[in-house]
């Protein structure tokens, strides 16, 4: 993700209030139990992911730390369920039918147990289904959203063999931290751009400095991704780039015959009636990625993209990159399930995520690997105090490509601000050796300036970008044989390096 667009842990999360989160909502009073504070179960986090050098799940936490994360929270959590005698549902996510009648038949029991409980709990309070049902989720997947003030219902919960997992959707950890940053929002043009930083080519775009590092230009004379859909699940893209826009300059000098599709699934009103937002980028971040995979090559003297043939599907997912809240988690989920869902789409870009693994959206990624779709996610970003902490989530799942981004030059040495790990498969070079603010060139939300952006985002949106690349030179291969490409043709391989995978990729070795 970009520089100061990702956060760690505790000490060092990423927030921007302009960049909306939902609200704690109103839950009643609770029991004689007291919750943890928020700097208690932030210890018990980092304290975690220090030992297991892993993200933090909230499976491993006792009742009384998950129910103080909900109180802590929106009280929202998430109920994975599945009928007795159900079992690796993980890999057959994208078969299950959830309408069949042993599926709702689960969901309404759990339902009404949840309903039932509360009101023995909190007398006088009367709560039907409606009330507790935060949100709808998206219907492929065998979970629902519910809140639960209790911590006795979560126990009960957890011991029985209908519940895949209960997690709290909505805990986020910046109330104790007095860092704060821009979540990977706020986007502006770059003041100034060294001729060093890139070459300018027909029509008239500027090719970033860093996509030669890669031979991106010399894999363009056999493959511009023409044919390949990409979706890039983040923070949408701006209404005000003419560039990302179908009826604007999309379709400009020698991009021509694709089309780009912009969809929202983030809802940023914490009313339980409120609708998605729509797919306008409110952060920027979103605009950043969609311009390196796919900018036009076109004119103006705007940069162009990995894959400008590619088509572009754009999804508003979530406000910022760091995936914390309900709905978030929520936006994120249903926007992996439409494009697992759209046959055309081959390759999701995902430069976003989170230090906790979320099963909801686990649960999303397993729907689309079933669904043949090639996923590539940022292995994190954050300040140089914070980044010793491994791969975050979704990069951490065996269903990801994890991608992070590192300094030109040798030795290898990742960017000031990138997570590194074993569960990185490539990496991309994103960030001089010797000047950190000089970092790749993509779209800003308007205009023909360039902006800059760096981290593990740039990495992960050009690698979607040269995936879409090979690809398109033989439309009919499937996702492990692009990937073998991809490894061949890769600096490292057939070795594996414990912090950068396979490696640089060559565009150029892997579309021949």
């Amino acid at each position: 993700m970009s520089v100061r667009n990702f956060t760690a842990f505790a000490f060092a999360v990423l927030f921007l209030a302009s960049c909306s989160k939902e609200q704690v909502l109103d839950a009643p009073a609770a029991s004689a139990d007291v919750p943890l504070t928020k700097k208690e179960i932030n210890a018990i986090v980092e304290e975690s992911i220090r030992r297991t050098d892993d993200v933090f799940r909230w499976e491993n936490a006792d009742v009384h730390t998950l129910w103080s994360a909900g109180m802590r929270g929106d009280s929202v959590y998430a109920l994975g369920y599945q009928p007795l005698g159900e079992e690796k549902l993980n890999e057959r996510m994208h078969l299950i039918n959830v309408q069949e009648e042993r599926w709702t038949s689960v969901r309404e029991q759990l339902i009404s147990l949840i309903v039932e409980e509360t009101n023995k709990a909190f007398p006088g309070r009367n709560y039907r289904a409606d009330d507790l049902l935060a949100f709808k989720t998206p219907e492929e997947l065998p979970m629902l959203g519910i809140k639960i003030f209790s911590s006795h219902i979560l126990a009960a919960l957890r011991d029985m063999p209908q519940v895949r997992y209960v997690e709290p959707m909505g805990y986020e950890m910046e109330d104790e931290i007095g860092f704060r940053s821009d979540a990977g929002c706020g986007v502006s043009p770059a003041s100034s751009i060294p001729t060093a930083d890139f070459v300018t080519i027909s029509p008239s775009v500027k090719v970033p400095w860093n996509f030669n590092l890669h031979n991106i230009q010399q894999a363009w004379t056999l493959s511009t991704g023409a044919g390949i859909s990409v979706a890039l699940i983040d923070t949408g893209t701006s209404q005000n780039q003419t560039k990302l826009q179908q009826n604007g300059e999309f379709n400009s000098g020698q991009s021509s015959g694709r089309t780009i599709t912009r969809l929202g699934y983030y809802v940023s009103s914490w009313w339980p009636w409120a609708s998605p937002d729509g797919p306008n980028d409110q952060c920027g971040h979103g605009t950043q990625m969609a311009g390196l995979i796919a900018a036009p090559r076109g004119s103006g003297g705007a940069s162009v993209g990995v894959a400008y043939n590619c088509n572009l599907r754009a999804y508003r997912a979530t406000g910022d990159v760091v995936v914390n809240g309900s709905a978030e988690k929520n936006g994120v989920s249903a926007s992996i399930i439409n494009a697992a869902n759209t046959s055309s789409v081959k390759i999701l870009s995902m430069s976003i995520g989170d230090v906790f693994w979320s099963s909801q959206v686990a649960d999303a990624i397993y729907y689309a690997y079933g669904m043949g779709k090639l996923m590539f996610a940022a292995a994190g970003t954050s300040t140089n105090f914070t980044n010793w902490v491994g791969v975050i989530f979704p990069a951490s799942m065996a269903e990801t490509v994890a991608v992070t981004g590192v300094k030109e030059g040798y030795p290898l040495e990742r960017c000031d601000v990138c997570h590194s790990g074993s569960a990185v498969d490539f990496i991309i070079v994103m960030q001089r050796r010797t000047d950190s603010s000089r970092t790749s060139l993509t779209l800003a939300m308007s205009g023909n300036t360039p902006s800059r952006v760096g981290g593990s985002s740039t990495a992960t949106a050009m690698t979607a970008g040269i995936a879409a690349l090979a690809w398109a030179r033989n439309p009919a291969q499937t996702r492990t044989q692009v990937l073998n490409r991809l490894k061949s043709a890769s600096s490292i391989y057939p070795s594996r390096n414990s912090q950068f995978g396979w490696g640089l990729i060559n565009a150029q070795a892997a579309v021949n």
